[in-house]
């Protein structure tokens, strides 16, 4: 698309207009490691108000052109990346924290907030958003909510969603719907917050959100081992789940994820041979209180064969035993640029057979598959690596099998094809896999309905 066309919005944005093809390469890809995901768009804007994302969607409804809504970046599926070129709208400059209401507990912001910032922003009123995914230090409010973000505490304090009370949200029509607010109940209608919380910019931009906030808890705690015989992982979720202090996070990273970490660097050398990690967290008002579940987990863990236990007894300790485990997917990508990070999810007791299950797609494809992630809600990042004597190429051409055969996995286990990171462009083609015609057909009703035009976000989720 010519520059020219992007003209009449100078006068909108000015310099916060970007149109040259060196400022628009970095637009144009998400985290997803493989270039084959990205896409180039023919323009980037930069909105600081409510009125330019109207004025905006105005202009491009008038001309048919694409609008693509961009967070952090961080995304895993391709949901912020211009598949049909168009206008990336980054949110970035729209990152005021409108209020901290400490008598509602809530917090009223635009989009463009990074999620680590609210967080440092709570902390001294003593509260926190729970719904955080653990990309908090990249990713955008907006973009959580976009996604339905979830992170490693889901399993006590749930998802994105499950805390957005209030949205303001331009749609494709260009109106301006501000929907729910500061209370806590309101079955006013259908539930159209939930419509666009999930629905990945393809309804509608996201210009406002409020959130429901929690009291912050006073002490965390983690107690971290090793597993070397991985299919006792069927005894322990059920085991820790049940423990009266609920858990706050069950992680998981496999022998294999463990192997690559260790062979990266030598401060991950102690690691154990053989074996998966696993890490639980405690958390709670009370230290002491804390201190005392988290012993009494590590006490479980090591009756069902975990060992080498460590317990983090000061914030310090604390982050080293959680570092190694946020660490688990960058050495996965540095072992292996070429890779497909899956999200799949499946009841909690179904996370062993997926695992064990992914074990024989990989002697099957001759593929090794790392499988890491949040074990307490059964959210398994389960990641084939492309073989060192397989080229480029062939992989490409032989990843949509691959894929296929782990979300028929997922599918018979009573799960889906993404917990956390989305559908985006990554997995539309899968959506038959998990989803039947008549739900499909819903879905495509309710985008039609919405953006007739099919401006909003192209060629994602449905």
């Amino acid at each position: 698309m010519n520059a020219s066309v992007f003209e009449p919005l100078r006068a909108l944005f000015g310099d916060r207009l970007l149109t040259g093809d060196a400022d628009l390469s970095e637009f144009g890809r998400d985290a997803i490691s493989e270039e084959g995901y990205n896409g180039t768009p023919d323009a980037v804007v930069f909105p600081e108000s409510t009125d330019e994302v109207v004025g905006l969607v105005g202009f491009a409804r008038e001309r048919g052109i694409p609008l693509v809504p961009r967070g952090g970046g961080s995304g895993l599926s391709g949901g912020a990346v211009p598949v049909e070129g168009g206008i990336v709208v980054a949110m970035e400059r729209m990152n005021r924290v409108v209020e901290i209401d400490t008598a509602n507990l809530v917090a009223v912001l635009e989009p463009g907030v990074v999620t680590k910032e609210l967080d440092r922003m709570l902390e001294p009123h003593g509260l926190f958003f729970a719904g955080y995914p653990m990309s908090e230090e990249i990713c955008q409010i907006g973009g959580n909510v976009a996604e339905n973000a979830g992170g490693g505490r889901a399993v006590k304090y749930g998802v994105t969603g499950d805390y957005v009370i209030g949205i303001e949200v331009v749609t494709a029509a260009g109106e301006v719907l501000r929907l729910g607010g500061r209370r806590v109940k309101d079955v006013t209608g259908y539930d159209l917050i939930g419509l666009f919380v999930g629905s990945e910019g393809t309804l509608g931009i996201i210009t406002q959100v409020t959130l429901r906030l929690l009291p912050r808890p006073a002490a965390r705690a983690v107690a971290l081992g090793f597993l070397a015989d991985e299919s006792r992982l069927a005894e322990l979720t059920p085991a820790l789940l049940g423990l009266p202090a609920r858990p706050s996070a069950v992680e998981v990273a496999d022998a294999s994820c463990m192997r690559l970490l260790s062979s990266l660097s030598a401060r991950w050398r102690w690691i154990p041979s053989g074996a998966a990690m696993l890490l639980v967290e405690l958390d709670g008002p009370d230290a002491d209180r804390v201190a005392s579940e988290r012993d009494e987990a590590a006490a479980l863990m090591e009756s069902l064969g975990v060992t080498e236990i460590s317990r983090s007894k000061t914030d310090e300790e604390y982050a080293k035993l959680w570092l190694l485990r946020k660490q688990v997917p960058w050495a996965l990508m540095k072992k292996s640029p070429h890779q497909t990070m899956e999200d799949i999810t499946v009841p909690v007791a179904g996370t062993w057979p997926l695992i064990a299950g992914t074990r024989e797609v990989s002697r099957r494809c001759e593929v090794e598959i790392a499988n890491f992630g949040h074990l307490g809600d059964g959210n398994i990042h389960v990641t084939p690596l492309k073989p060192d004597g397989l080229d480029v190429g062939q992989w490409h051409e032989t990843l949509p099998d691959l894929q296929t055969e782990l979300y028929r996995l997922a599918a018979s286990l009573g799960g889906t094809i993404s917990g956390e990171h989305g559908i985006g462009h990554k997995r539309r083609a899968f959506l038959p896999l998990v989803l039947g015609e008549a739900e499909l057909r819903t879905m495509r009703a309710v985008k039609r309905a919405l953006d007739p035009l099919g401006i909003m976000n192209p060629g994602k989720a449905v």
